[in-house]
């Protein structure tokens, strides 16, 4: 079943007939790129911090690039033009809620604008590590309306496959502890003041960011990854879920 998807648009070319491989994006788009033809593939790994993202990112790139891919990879607060101005801003506490997605929302567009639809265009496989499906979890958790978050990244290209990372609350905080001995302030939802104590903040916000993410699995498509396992276990359930999606649409 497709995911259903808010004022889905598909791009056209010039002469109004369907691109071999139809953009789409989650609202009205970005008008030029109706008039691009994309020859690569969006892959998005989700999941929050602990759950083995950044490293099944490499595992892929290092799987589809033996295998004759070429492959760019891209992320959040990567932006050269707003990316530190994100970290700037995070630091100095209290930010207020829509000034935080805002600022994720501009360095999600210039990535987008320079990054990733260059690398599509050039026929690139792109794995991206968190889209902005974390972004609009995290709003929607913190009281923002979800009608304003899906606008608010209705330019957003439909990626070919959505993957999220589903670790149980208490073992992302061992995970996290044991690598970095530290809560980040947000990801343990600090700001929200759910807790006296910093793990039971972690398990509730996590527990809250969760929800959230089952309900995007049938609205955009994510496809659950059960990521409580070892990293080979999980990088073999996922090499093969896009190995079995590329030479399905290979042309």
């Amino acid at each position: 079943m497709s995911p259903i998807i808010p004022g889905l648009r598909v791009g056209r070319n010039l002469r109004g007939n369907s691109y071999n491989r139809p953009i789409k994006f989650y609202g009205d788009g970005i008008p030029y790129i109706r008039r691009t033809k994309f020859k690569g593939r969006l892959i998005v790994i989700e999941g929050p911090d602990g759950s083995g993202r950044s490293s099944q990112v490499e595992l892929i790139k290092t799987k589809l690039e033996s295998d004759g891919h070429a492959v760019t990879t891209t992320g959040l607060k990567r932006s050269e033009l707003i990316g530190e101005g994100v970290l700037a801003a995070k630091q100095k506490l209290p930010v207020g809620q829509k000034t935080l997605a805002l600022f994720y929302a501009a360095d999600f567009a210039d990535r987008l604008e320079h990054h990733i639809i260059p690398s599509l265009e050039a026929g690139s496989i792109v794995i991206a590590d968190r889209y902005i499906y974390t972004l609009m979890a995290r709003s929607v958790v913190r009281g923002i309306s979800r009608k304003w978050t899906q606008d608010l990244f209705g330019f957003a290209i439909v990626p070919d496959q959505i993957f999220y990372l589903d670790v149980s609350p208490e073992k992302l905080f061992h995970r996290i502890f044991q690598k970095y001995s530290a809560m980040d302030y947000y990801e343990a939802g600090a700001d929200m003041g759910l807790a006296d104590d910093l793990y039971d903040s972690f398990i509730i916000y996590q527990q809250k960011m969760a929800q959230e993410f089952k309900k995007m699995e049938k609205h955009y498509g994510l496809v659950p990854i059960d990521a409580n396992r070892t990293i080979e276990e999980v990088n073999q359930d996922l090499q093969g879920r896009i190995t079995s999606y590329l030479n399905a649409t290979r042309t």
